[in-house]
């Protein structure tokens, strides 16, 4: 009556139906215990791994606490609900108006002073910091130490 390609696609759809369960109840999200709010850290403590029950629920959520913990949230996140990871964000490496070094290297001179970024940036980031110094502002990356490596001109 079917012919072998039907019973076989008919077969796969059975198996993926009756699996769906299955596979759901060996997924994992992280979610949070209580509220955090937007521009918060996330710290552990504040946090819990739940089976997924849900077969339908996609894909794009935190599945493990060392993928979410430290980072800093970008919206609300409510308690029992699964954390997606676009609303998470690594904190920043400098903080605007915190204090640092500024490096100019020219040959073999090396040349320091103190210095204030304008933005938050993270390492690697181009920002404008202003030297204390002379209050001139210059434009420099980021390092992975905290300083501001400055550019030249």
């Amino acid at each position: 009556m079917f012919s072998a390609t039907g019973m076989a696609i008919l077969a796969v759809v059975i198996a993926f139906v009756t699996m769906s369960p299955v596979m759901a109840a060996d997924r994992f999200a992280v979610v949070p215990r209580d509220t955090i709010y937007p521009g918060e850290p996330i710290d552990e403590a504040r946090l819990e791994v739940v089976p997924v029950t849900n077969p339908n629920l996609g894909g794009g959520y935190a599945s493990q606490i060392s993928e979410v913990s430290g980072m800093l949230s970008t919206k609300t996140l409510l308690p029992g609900r699964t954390i997606p990871m676009t609303a998470l964000k690594k904190p920043y490496a400098v903080t605007r108006g915190s204090k640092l070094r500024l490096v100019v290297n020219v040959g073999n001179l090396t040349i320091s002073a103190g210095g204030s970024p304008m933005d938050d940036a993270n390492i690697g980031d181009v920002i404008r910091v202003r030297n204390l110094d002379s209050g001139q502002i210059v434009n420099g990356t980021v390092m992975a130490d905290g300083t501001v490596q400055v550019m030249a001109k």
